[in-house]
């Protein structure tokens, strides 16, 4: 059925989106519909330009780069004149005189807290709402159920022996952490306040249950000597519960597929539950039904007699899209679709409001500010245009100045290259800067698609870039005065059911002097807490605050094969490890409308898969046939050969649409097709238009590329 559109002060709006904002988040702000419409179009007016020229510019730019490349063809790159050449072109930018951030009103979750994050599709109510409730988690749960110590609890109940290796594991982290004076945590029979060697660690009492602080983070003793685990502990510790994911991101790019006003309402109303504190999801778990609601705050007695009251729930960022893609779902005096991040900034602000401006519990942001992480920005001027931006929509929603904060991804080469340049132009509204691997390389290797053959995708972590990359993005940030008033971030765990690894691994986070990073899921951030209570990441970026700032050619390093005469067995496993995660991530996001989950890899490991991880996949096969490293009928038959095995891997699946019996007639193996055949010619190597152009398909809806 064709959408209704309604006239709204010279937009064209799709009924589906004029009515929820109109019916439910407009009500209770303050805002008249009519105030809302023509302060939404004067910055359509006033921002969509803007936005064209920059996409322009981004393209512009790629054009003068590739030629660059193509010209010195078979030559080897000389560091200072590419500098020379990417600074002429107006790639890269002057550095600013040194600075220092001046957000206000932030929260310490985000200022003075280190501690992991989640990333969660704002898409899925149970999701949303598992994550935000994440802030406290079980340890004894995390371990019992997960490969973080050896071996696994056998089936049928309780499995005492695996309790006790878990009691074991968590008592001497509390030995390391918070230490008792004289014995060890194992050896406390309760009794009374424990006899700690740091008196200050102890923030206070909820009933017979101790509160621990260390290193800004809780730890609550649950302590209960008739419950089955307590009654057999000296102390009658029956549970250890962590503050665990102190932040969140609810996200609107890349974990979700939202390709039309139908799918934006789903994402606007589940932002709009949250902030009211209203949101509710039901399911069936256990042959039972459920109700998911947020969690409440906990109280607590502190130290000195008074009321303590400890948020309940993680601290939401909400996370646009980018400056590229267009929204079916607003058209422009033109007849053209309006920029989706100019509108996403508008309605998830005004979404904002119902936190604001409520007395009541659940509050999101108690220091009265509104937290949204800006992707895929391109250098300095972009992040100067979403700056404009948002003193426009708090101009337009009644806001004090700076109000919006935002968060930059480092994902982007040009961002990279100008970061310092980047943080000034928000530095009065910037609390977050984060790397991302994925999507950096994928924009790495697409910026130099022309430049070379690009070195086996295994093999780019340990390249030059990605060390530099890594070292300036946590050195420009302390550099830029972040500590203590904003998050450096470092990227996601993919691996969910490989805990042991995360924990042996992902501590190298804090260590860096990142004040958080990403995890892929509730019982992972509890774990990956523990590391925030092994780190001081406050005294880390002081020690790091002597470095220099890791040398730009360093970063301008472009990962080229030097020898690419890789044997036709590697170039086949190349291919095929490329082709099985692009054709297991699109066929559920083309079929089922499904942005991020645990798809199994070639090897039939469960990984979490984004779009990030799609455009690298897509962007290195583009690179390979570019170069002749693989031919097109050797995709051809990786492409017959993985739809093979991804529908293998998901025979069990109910409603699932195999791909290679009929490739013609998947749309699934289509869209994966010409993301690899037509990758060096997407913006960026962005997978978007194409994903959304086949998913509008499979909807039955008119195509669109979705791109300004």
């Amino acid at each position: 059925m064709a959408e209704i559109f309604l006239d709204r002060r010279g937009l064209r709006v799709s009924a589906t989106l004029a009515n929820f904002l109109e019916q439910d988040a407009l009500p209770e702000t303050g805002i008249a519909p009519d105030a809302f419409w023509g302060g939404l179009s004067a910055i359509y007016a006033g921002f969509a330009p803007r936005n064209a020229d920059l996409l322009a510019k981004r393209d512009a730019l790629q054009a003068r780069i590739d030629e660059w490349h193509k010209q010195r063809a078979g030559r080897p790159i000389d560091p200072d004149e590419y500098r020379a050449f990417l600074r002429e072109i107006g790639y890269l930018e002057r550095e600013p005189a040194p600075f220092a951030i001046a957000p206000t009103n932030v929260d310490r979750e985000v200022a003075a807290i280190a501690g992991p994050q989640l990333v969660v599709p704002i898409t899925n109510a149970r999701f949303l709402l598992n994550a935000v409730n994440a802030r406290w988690g079980s340890l004894y749960d995390s371990l019992y159920g997960t490969d973080a110590i050896p071996g696994s609890a056998a089936a049928g109940g309780y499995d005492r022996a695996r309790g006790k290796q878990v009691i074991a594991w968590a008592k001497a982290f509390l030995d390391r952490c918070v230490p008792l004076n004289g014995l060890g945590w194992g050896e406390w029979a309760g009794g009374g306040d424990p006899p700690l060697a740091d008196p200050k660690c102890l923030a206070g009492h909820a009933g017979d249950n101790l509160l621990l602080k260390h290193h800004g983070l809780h730890i609550e003793l649950v302590i209960d000597r008739s419950h089955p685990i307590g009654r057999d502990d000296p102390a009658g510790i029956a549970d250890i519960l962590l503050e665990a994911a102190v932040t969140t991101i609810a996200d609107l790019e890349d974990s979700v597929a939202a390709v039309d006003a139908e799918d934006k309402v789903t994402a606007y109303a589940n932002w709009l539950g949250v902030m009211r504190g209203d949101l509710e999801a039901t399911f069936e778990k256990g042959g039972c039904s459920t109700t998911r609601r947020l969690a409440a705050d906990r109280h607590y007695v502190g130290t000195d007699g008074t009321k303590l009251v400890l948020p309940g729930r993680s601290l939401l960022f909400v996370r646009n899209v980018g400056h590229l893609m267009t929204t079916p779902a607003v058209r422009l005096p033109g007849g053209g679709e309006a920029p989706e991040g100019i509108l996403d900034a508008v309605v998830t602000s005004l979404v904002a409001l119902h936190d604001l401006r409520r007395d009541r519990n659940l509050r999101n942001s108690r220091e009265g500010s509104i937290y949204i992480v800006k992707p895929k920005m391109h250098g300095p001027e972009e992040c100067a245009f979403t700056n404009d931006l948002f003193d426009a929509v708090e101009d337009m929603l009644g806001l004090a100045r700076h109000t919006i904060k935002v968060g930059i991804m480092d994902e982007e080469r040009r961002t990279s290259a100008n970061l310092a340049a980047c943080i000034h132009a928000v530095k009065d509204r910037v609390v977050f800067i984060n790397t991302g691997f994925l999507d950096r390389t994928g924009d790495e290797m697409h910026t130099s698609m022309h430049a070379g053959p690009m070195i086996r995708k295994g093999d780019m972590k340990a390249s030059q870039w990605i060390a530099a990359y890594e070292d300036r993005n946590v050195q420009i940030g302390i550099a830029c005065g972040f500590s203590g008033k904003a998050q450096i971030g470092k990227g996601m765990w993919a691996a969910p059911d490989r805990m042991a690894d995360m924990i042996g691994q992902k501590i190298a986070h804090p260590r860096s002097g990142a004040s958080t990073a990403w995890v892929p899921n509730p019982t992972a951030a509890t774990l990956h807490a523990t590391h925030y209570h092994e780190v001081d990441v406050a005294a880390c970026q002081q020690e790091r605050t002597a470095e220099p700032v890791a040398p730009l050619a360093q970063l301008l390093r472009i990962p080229v094969a030097a020898n690419p005469e890789w044997s036709e067995a590697e170039r086949r496993d190349e291919l095929d490890n490329n082709v099985q995660g692009i054709l297991g991530y699109v066929v559920r996001w083309v079929e089922q409308g499904v942005g991020c989950s645990k798809i199994p890899d070639i090897h039939d490991i469960g990984l979490m898969e984004d779009r990030a991880t799609l455009r690298i996949s897509s962007q290195h096969i583009a690179n390979w046939l570019m170069h002749g490293i693989v031919t097109p009928e050797a995709v051809e038959q990786a492409l017959r050969r993985m739809a093979a095995k991804v529908d293998g891997q998901n025979a069990g699946e109910v409603g699932y649409r195999p791909m290679a019996q009929d490739v013609a007639g998947s749309l699934a193996f289509q869209a994966a097709h010409a993301l690899i055949f037509d990758g060096a010619q997407q913006p960026s190597g962005y997978t978007e238009p194409l994903l959304h152009r086949f998913r509008q398909m499979a909807k039955g809806e008119p195509g669109s590329d979705g791109e300004s």
